[in-house]
């Protein structure tokens, strides 16, 4: 590949991160991109977990071996085995040199020899691969893994000028993998509650419009309970704002455990003292059952007064839920009622008969008004 070619594919390589939208998409836009332009047959993006001490393996792309996955699992491999990651980088860096790619083949080393093979040599033979070529990662100013790069046995082996140009295109990889981690904590803050750690409204709704349209075009549960922490104002009032927070911490750990009956349920803190659980697939009895134990947890709380709690299920006897904002509702409406009663468990819309007064209170219409919104509830409880 000439000089105009090579520039492309470090173009192409780098357009095919930039337009990932999931880290997911941005490995394999990275190994992608490394196989073609270097023309190998195979490539693979690891990452060195040092509190672990071991290459974990993000993603295998091109003509995989039995037993490569595309995003594996749990294919690891102990540091120790390939040492180069560590001793050899630290090695160059110390004496004043770059982290070079370098080249091994099925028979030993080739160009850029770091001095460490025998693994590799072994695996290529193992899976009939030639040769190969590692390029470290370094973001940050830190080793952050590997780019690997193999072709197929009979073919040409990779020469120096590839072991550069590897060189380039990991430094053209750890930029990608930079703005793609920065892009990730963006979206992480912007469905996360900063107090709490757990998802914040945004998340709840982007979440239920998706759950709620599967349910429309293949059925299946969908579940929410909203929760109000009472004595917050009391607390925030006499004791200060910090100890506020404290309890609002509190009641997401709680909330969090709780959730974690459910399996993939999201918890989240809606705003002020209002927090929730989505649940998708979890039969309804058993979203009512770790709502239970919320509330008695809720209640054993050192500060606070307990917490109010409601629960709407598509399969509760409430009608069609046709929209997100029927199902939050009906979850609204029974979380004003528990308040209303002073309830020391969850109230569940639809579970009093025909004429159930949650189903009621949330469906109501008052003339000239649109459907009822949560802050005309208060007045209107029976």
């Amino acid at each position: 590949m000439g000089e105009d070619g090579r520039l492309t594919a470090v173009v192409a390589l780098a357009q095919g991160m930039a337009a990932a939208h999931t880290p997911r998409e941005s490995w394999r836009a990275a190994a992608l991109g490394a196989c073609r332009a270097l023309g190998g047959s195979f490539a693979a993006l690891s990452v060195w977990e040092r509190e672990l001490g071991r290459l974990r393996v993000l993603v295998n792309v091109g003509n995989r071996a039995q037993g490569e996955e595309e995003f594996p699992g749990d294919e690891t491999y102990p540091v120790h085995q390939f040492p180069e990651i560590t001793e050899f980088l630290h090695e160059r860096w110390v004496a004043g040199g770059e982290p070079n790619a370098w080249v091994e083949t099925a028979e030993g080393p080739a160009a850029g020899q770091p001095g460490y093979c025998h693994q590799r040599v072994a695996a290529l033979r193992r899976r009939g691969r030639g040769c190969c070529v590692v390029a470290p990662i370094v973001l940050n100013g830190r080793a952050w893994g590997e780019l690997y790069v193999a072709r197929s046995a009979g073919v040409p082996v990779f020469d120096r000028g590839d072991a550069d140009f590897a060189t380039v295109l990991a430094s053209v990889v750890a930029a990608g993998l930079a703005q793609s981690e920065r892009l990730e904590e963006a979206r992480r803050l912007a469905f996360t509650d900063a107090l709490t750690g757990l998802a914040n409204r945004r998340a709840v709704d982007v979440r239920l419009e998706e759950a709620i349209e599967r349910h429309r075009d293949q059925g299946g549960v969908v579940s929410l309970v909203v929760c109000d922490l009472n004595g917050l104002k009391h607390v925030n009032d006499t004791r200060g704002h910090a100890v506020g927070d404290r309890l609002l911490e509190r009641f997401g750990s709680v909330l969090s455990l709780c959730g974690a009956m459910l399996p993939g349920a999201l918890a989240a803190r809606l705003g002020g003292d209002e927090f929730c659980l989505l649940v998708v697939g979890s039969p309804a009895d058993d979203v009512v059952k770790a709502a239970d134990e919320l509330c008695r947890r809720a209640a054993e709380l050192e500060l606070g007064e307990g917490v109010a709690c409601g629960v709407a299920s598509t399969e509760d006897p409430i009608g069609p839920v046709r929209s997100a904002r029927r199902l939050f509702r009906l979850a609204d409406a029974a979380q004003y009622q528990a308040k209303a009663v002073r309830a020391d468990r969850p109230v569940v819309a639809g579970r009093e008969g025909e004429d159930d007064p949650v189903v009621r209170l949330a469906d109501a219409e008052p003339s000239g008004e649109g459907a009822v919104e949560r802050r005309r509830f208060r007045g209107r409880l029976p």
